[in-house]
């Protein structure tokens, strides 16, 4: 008997492209987030069958379609839910769910933040383009206030959700930011939601030009994104603008704009710290309207990061303490209880 062993198949992205015609509306920013996904997985070093893309509904959810791994595409909201169980059963698995702002934070909302609180280790990829596109322009649960679409031709009334905020509150243990528009950003927020042991939760900024064109477009275009955006990196101040000559400045608990190069320099400004929960609560609700004079910018990286034990690996050991005390059992046994009669 040959005793040679194959040497693992070196995958490229095309490997990881289905023969699918991808069907989104030209110029939407989920064919970017495709691309980048799929440039990153081949340097994951994970067998495709070892990895699962399970999805909900909406524009965002034909993502398992488009890649040749394994995949799921569900129901509406349930995204989580069944990911969450896949996990349990499988944990060896690379378990990844596309969602957007309306399947993961409306009718999913509730799936979406017990999969954070579990700890699962899942990456949540959140598509955020502030407007429900599958079904044709309706608000949605991230749709600024007085939005004016086909379900609120008055403006909405609902104040949104703040996503991150929202995963920080249901204590998730990785949250980040990045944009379609991005693309090493988002590749390098994607590797670093793959390498956290944990549930990840990773908010893409991403436009929909039919329904909602140009939501994200000051923290985009190269004339006001530099002077919008804060890209938050560990260790570092926190500096931005087009000649990176300001910087935020904690002020007690306050985060307040200053300039560099006079009263204060890099010394003096907010050092960024993954593992500050505290001050990752104060980055996550800097998230001003950018038309509102004096607003501050808007920050994109990963905010914060905690390691505690997954829930898959908690189950395992509880599953594996059960057996060692009490033994495999007997499903008959268990079915007829601790009393029973013998009828003749």
């Amino acid at each position: 008997m040959s005793t040679a062993t194959i040497a693992p198949q070196t995958l490229t992205a095309k490997d990881f492209a289905t023969d699918q015609e991808v069907r989104w509306c030209p110029g939407c920013g989920d064919y970017s987030i495709l691309k980048q996904v799929q440039t990153i997985m081949p340097g994951l070093g994970i067998p495709k069958e070892n990895i699962v893309i399970v999805s909900g509904i909406g524009c965002s959810s034909r993502f398992p379609y488009y890649m040749n791994t394994y995949g799921m595409h569900s129901i509406h909201g349930r995204a989580t839910a069944i990911a969450s169980g896949l996990k349990a059963v499988r944990p060896e698995l690379s378990v990844w769910v596309v969602t957007g702002d309306g399947d993961g934070l409306s009718i999913g909302g509730n799936h979406t933040i017990h999969l954070l609180r579990r700890n699962f280790d899942i990456n949540v990829m959140l598509f955020n383009n502030q407007i429900y596109g599958l079904t044709k322009g309706q608000y949605s649960p991230t749709s600024e206030e007085n939005k004016v679409t086909k379900s609120t031709p008055f403006g909405s009334i609902d104040h949104p959700f703040n996503p991150l905020a929202l995963a920080l509150g249901a204590d998730a243990t990785f949250i980040a930011r990045s944009m379609d528009r991005d693309p090493k950003h988002l590749q390098e927020m994607l590797k670093r939601s793959h390498a956290h042991k944990g549930a990840s939760f990773l908010e893409i900024y991403q436009n929909c030009n039919i329904f909602n064109d140009g939501a994200f477009e000051v923290f985009t275009e190269k004339g006001s994104k530099l002077e919008e955006t804060l890209f938050a990196e560990q260790g570092q101040p926190l500096i931005f603008g087009a000649q990176k000559n300001k910087g935020i400045r904690l002020d007690g608990l306050k985060p307040v704009v200053v300039e560099l190069g006079g009263e204060y320099s890099a010394d003096d400004l907010w050092i960024h710290d993954e593992k500050d929960f505290y001050k990752a609560q104060i980055l996550t609700r800097m998230f001003d309207d950018p038309r509102i004079e004096g607003h501050l910018p808007r920050p994109f990286g990963v905010f914060y990061q905690a390691f505690r034990p997954t829930y898959e690996d908690q189950l395992n050991f509880q599953t594996e303490d059960a057996l060692a005390k009490k033994g495999p059992g007997d499903l008959d046994k268990l079915l007829a209880g601790r009393e029973t009669w013998t009828i003749k």
